[in-house]
């Protein structure tokens, strides 16, 4: 007889299609926005804002918001422990946009010593 106190090792999966669906629509409509400024390149976001322009920190805003969300949708980390999922995300947050932000500046420095 099982004891239906203790916690499950397997996670429900979604029944159906339709978190699918959601899940498609939510990053097609992300995509289309870092497409659309990709192409558009509004000249309001051009401006420099540590060290970079505030054009590419949205792009690497949109796409760490993707790969949470695809992370979170597809390997099932958002019904794992609060603990786990921050033990996950807090490295990645602080990380991905320091070395982000070290790449744009040096590249940034490499222009300006390869135009001289």
């Amino acid at each position: 007889m099982a004891n239906h106190n203790l916690p499950s090792e397997h996670h429900e999966s979604p029944e159906g299609t339709g978190w699918i669906w959601k899940v498609f629509w939510i990053l097609l409509i992300v995509t289309t926005v870092e497409v659309a400024l990709g192409i558009i390149k509004p000249e309001i976001l051009m401006g420099k804002f540590l060290g970079t322009s505030v054009l590419n920190i949205i792009f690497i805003v949109l796409t760490l918001l993707k790969a949470f969300y695809i992370v979170a949708e597809f390997m099932h980390l958002k019904f794992e422990r609060s603990n786990l999922i921050w033990t996950i995300a807090l490295p990645v947050l602080i990380l991905i946009p320091y070395l982000a932000f070290i790449l744009l500046t040096e590249g940034g420095y490499m222009n300006v010593l390869m135009a001289q």
